[in-house]
């Protein structure tokens, strides 16, 4: 029967906090990039809906004009 030596302080408490720092940088990276798609492409829809409407009511001022 093999016994087997549990490890004890595997880590030192610093390499613990610069792994919970990273952890935490990364969650905020995903987040943060989850937030931006959402607001970025909600800002290029908004935009190109105006600009298309915009183009619209030029058409139809002219075509109102003639």
């Amino acid at each position: 029967m093999a016994t087997f030596k549990i490890l004890e302080n595997m880590f030192e408490f610093s390499q613990y906090l610069g792994f919970l720092l990273f952890l935490t940088v990364l969650t905020i990276g995903f987040w943060l990039m989850f937030f931006l798609v959402g607001f970025v492409s909600y800002w290029i829809g908004g935009a190109t809906w105006e600009s298309y409407k915009e183009k619209r009511a030029k058409k139809k001022q002219q075509q109102q004009s003639v």
